[in-house]
């Protein structure tokens, strides 16, 4: 059988990889953390239904992982990224989860995850001329 590496590809084939991961991963686990999958998708949204920012994450197994969250320009400063993150957090009690993690550049929101109770566990210097921190909160 001869192989290649290629960048072009299907979604379907990036469906397989995260597949093949997936049962990789779920063969390792503990059983009664197997079924703990859920994707999570939280909206600041006003009355006519324009979105106005976000949390997009995901729980797995033990934790959930923020990949996403912003608050528009225009509704920042009045606490939204601070309850998006308070019903993430909710959410991931009510699910089992020990932790949140999550990541941000020096630019970003540093330090509203810090007033929010997350601690730098891991940084890269020099991420696009950025510092990247990586956060967690022990739930």
């Amino acid at each position: 059988m001869e192989l290649f590496i290629t960048n072009e590809g299907k979604s379907e084939d990036k469906q397989c990889v995260r597949n093949k991961l997936v049962a990789y991963n779920y063969a390792h686990f503990p059983d009664e953390l197997k079924s703990k999958y859920q994707e999570v998708n939280l909206f600041v949204k006003d009355a006519a239904g324009q979105t106005f920012g976000g949390l997009v994450g995901e729980i797995c197994w033990n934790w959930l992982e923020v990949h996403y969250l912003i608050v528009d320009e225009r509704a920042r400063g009045k606490g939204y990224g601070k309850k998006l993150l308070a019903a993430a957090e909710e959410l991931a009690r009510e699910k089992g989860c020990d932790f949140i993690k999550l990541d941000t550049l020096s630019f970003q929101a540093l330090d509203f995850y810090k007033m929010q109770a997350y601690e730098v566990y891991g940084v890269i210097e020099n991420a696009g001329g950025f510092t990247h921190y990586y956060l967690k909160k022990d739930l």
